[in-house]
């Protein structure tokens, strides 16, 4: 065998899963067509989201699904030739987000959310990437007073239930908190666990660079198949065939074009997302503000201030349809201090979907050796080193530290 075991997809959550495993002392591969971070794990706000412990789940009430429907938000966008495709997958997505199944799948996220940060701080201080982290949080800005109110009421009930830190601040503040911002703001609520990253895909690639310090290797190659071959497996690349004994694959929105042709099912969709950078004018920014109104974040970021869109649902590779940028770049102007645009294209990536608002995480069912660990949703970011930790366990028969039973492959069966 070339390998212990191989880790397809070079994103936070294959390059953490990557490093939990060479720490036990494994030989790894870690395997992408990419350089590592320069997918999903690149374009996104930029949030090690401790706070959100509940997962985002479809609209129920009639107002926002109209609004949906319309196809004018910003929040949540769909290209009509994608929706035929996707409606068993929107039902299944739906039903899971009634209340009582919304409640579950936030219990099951709980033990990996709240254990977070941990894990990343022993992989940024490992990895000497202190720089990127800032401990300010984020602000949920909302333009309405009745938005604010009732957001602010539930966001001291969810801090309580959690024993999360946050602070309300009304529009005068929040203005004094940030001076940057314009007049329009009713009032925001300060979650203080977040940690902000001013280069995600930076991060990730100073983790790439911890695995290789730790023995492993990192192949910039693309897998094609997956071919079991007696107790072990082939891995056909871009640059010939691999061995090895057991394989993780974590490649994200990418991740059933590996499964599907081994008979697996598992209903991943993608939800796609769009980011631009801004010079900022003036004070910029200091803090990460998430327009909860307006259906988009702004990030001070190292390259500038990041305007990042909320879903777009389509097709993975259906052509970028930038109108949801358009239109929340021109709600951010005179509220966010927004200069020049300083990217030449805007920024496409997709976020890895499973209906039940769970990742993958665990043994391939009929297959031994396989091992999934993909469809972190909006959150990979976040849950890359504890998921990595979590499956390292599983693998290596360790006493796993929570059940991971809810995150099991097995239940697409």
């Amino acid at each position: 065998m070339d390998f212990d075991i191989i880790v397809l997809g070079a994103g936070m959550i294959g390059v953490s899963s990557a490093i939990a495993l060479q720490q036990r002392g494994l030989r790894v591969a870690l395997l992408d067509r990419r350089a590592p971070g320069e997918e999903t794990s690149h374009g996104n706000a930029g949030l090690l989201e401790r706070a959100a412990v509940v997962p985002y789940g479809f609209p129920r009430d009639l107002a926002s699904v109209l609004r949906i429907g319309r196809n004018r938000s910003t929040d949540v966008r769909y290209q009509p030739s994608s929706l035929l495709q996707s409606t068993p997958w929107l039902w299944r997505y739906f039903r899971a987000s009634a209340p009582h199944r919304l409640a579950a799948a936030a219990r099951d996220m709980l033990p990996l959310i709240s254990r977070s940060l941990d894990e990343h701080a022993t992989l940024i201080a490992a990895a000497n990437m202190r720089e990127l982290c800032s401990d300010d949080g984020l602000y949920e800005a909302y333009r309405s007073e009745a938005g604010f109110a009732a957001e602010a009421a539930n966001a001291r009930r969810i801090a309580a239930e959690h024993g999360l830190q946050l602070q309300i601040l009304d529009a005068a503040q929040l203005r004094a908190a940030e001076p940057g911002l314009g007049e329009g703001f009713a009032g925001a609520v300060h979650w203080r666990d977040p940690q902000r990253i001013s280069d995600p895909g930076a991060l990730t690639r100073g983790y790439a660079r911890h695995f290789e310090s730790l023995g492993g290797v990192l192949l910039q190659q693309e897998a094609t198949a997956l071919t079991p071959d007696g107790s072990g497996w082939q891995v056909a690349t871009s640059g010939g065939t691999l061995r090895t004994a057991q394989v993780v694959v974590a490649m994200g929105p990418w991740s059933d074009d590996i499964f599907q042709p081994l008979g697996y099912r598992i209903p991943l969709q993608t939800k796609r997302g769009y980011h631009m950078h801004y010079q900022p004018l003036g004070p910029g920014l200091s803090y990460t503000v998430a327009d909860v109104e307006g259906g988009f974040v702004v990030s001070p970021m190292q390259r500038g201030l990041r305007i990042a869109t909320g879903v777009e649902l389509a097709r993975r590779d259906a052509t970028p349809n930038y109108a949801q940028l358009e239109q929340a770049e021109a709600l951010a102007r005179g509220l966010f201090p927004l200069g020049e645009r300083l990217d030449v294209t805007p920024w496409m990536g997709s976020r890895p979907c499973l209906p039940d608002m769970r990742p993958a995480l665990g043994a391939a069912p009929r297959h031994r050796g396989l091992w999934f660990n993909f469809g972190h949703a909006h959150h990979g970011l976040t849950l890359g080193p504890v998921c990595g930790q979590l499956l390292a366990q599983v693998i290596c028969g360790e006493t796993p530290f929570t059940d991971p039973a809810p995150y099991a492959p097995a239940r697409f069966l």
